[in-house]
């Protein structure tokens, strides 16, 4: 297979499976997004819609109002809202699905004060607001302390995050879970590392690197990967993980993948040597997902297709977001 364009490839992750199309025909009700503008909620959306959810609405500030045409050309209904503000908040819809994506990441180095209210403050006030709804919460991996390489942080290992960042998403992450316990909402905490896709990921940060003939930072030496795709369809099916207390999941795929071997194979595709700076720590961050592997099976889409994909969209030179993922931070500033 190979995917030349941005519709190819929105199509490819956004066409459900058998299990999502099941998993999805199941909810008996609507489903709401909020923070559908970022990177993984509108195909999300989409491939709730293509598998025949009743109702999915997306909420954003939507300060790209293109975007939130596309996101109703493709049958999501979108509702533009500040989620901090209350009084939004409360003017949404009662829905008994709710995925909480809304967060803050990049820019949090320098704007503290943001990324604490969207990433922590935020959550609290999604769980008051949707006490009844069952609540899947993306979070991030980021909340582990870094593993000794070749083992990645299991969901139970102990959280050291580094950064303000990833401080204030294990906050969320906590107020979350008191929130479920308090008052017996369903809750699942997802724990995700870094999906791909050919516009945006570790992937292709390497990839362009390595074709631009620029140096790659070998001092956070491992990572893990898991397709885009392949997280929307894990997300599409996550409701029944949801419980009281909440559960807590990790995402990502099963591999863990040396950055310097990635930029090896990355020359031999694009035919140029890569060129690397500094050395690989015995640690880095990285997470295990065999349990959610264990309970939704594996992701479909591996490392080589992947790599095989991101090397020909750059060759073609297709459309990127122009976001790098800065996986490589140690100091937990992005």
């Amino acid at each position: 297979m190979t995917i030349e364009t941005e519709a190819q490839l929105i199509d490819q992750m956004t066409t459900p499976s058998p299990e999502v199309a099941e998993a999805v025909g199941s909810l008996d009700g609507d489903v709401a997004i909020l923070g559908i503008s970022g990177k993984m909620g509108p195909t999300l959306g989409e491939l709730l819609v293509r598998a025949g959810a009743s109702r999915v609405i997306g909420v954003s500030r939507f300060s790209d109002s293109q975007a939130q045409a596309d996101l109703d050309a493709r049958g999501i209904e979108t509702i533009k809202a500040d989620l901090l503000d209350d009084e939004a908040l409360g003017a949404l819809p009662d829905v008994p699905y709710i995925y909480l994506m809304a967060g803050h990441k990049f820019g949090s180095t320098g704007n503290e004060s943001l990324t604490w209210a969207m990433n922590t403050l935020l959550p609290a006030k999604v769980m008051k607001r949707f006490s009844k709804s069952k609540v899947v919460y993306v979070s991030s991996g980021n909340v582990y302390r870094f593993s000794a390489v070749g083992r990645g942080s299991f969901e139970g290992d102990p959280v050291e995050p580094i950064g303000e960042y990833a401080q204030s998403r294990l906050g969320g992450e906590r107020v979350a879970e008191h929130l479920s316990s308090s008052q017996g909402t369903e809750l699942a905490i997802i724990r995700l590392f870094y999906a791909t896709e050919l516009r945006y990921g570790i992937l292709l940060d390497i990839g362009q690197r390595v074709l631009a003939g620029e140096e790659i930072d070998l001092s956070m030496g491992y990572v893990n990967q898991i397709w885009q795709g392949d997280a929307n369809a894990y997300l599409a099916r996550a409701f029944p993980l949801c419980g009281t207390p909440a559960c807590i999941w990790n995402m990502t795929g099963p591999e863990i993948l040396s950055v310097k071997e990635l930029a090896i194979q990355f020359g031999r595709r694009l035919g140029r040597e890569p060129r690397f700076v500094g050395e690989e720590a015995d640690t880095a961050l990285l997470g295990d997902a065999s349990a959610l592997v264990s309970r939704l099976g594996t992701p479909g889409i591996g490392v080589d297709e992947m790599m095989t994909w991101v090397a020909d969209w750059l060759e073609r030179g297709g459309r990127t977001l122009g976001k790098p993922t800065k996986y490589e931070s140690r100091s937990g500033r992005f």
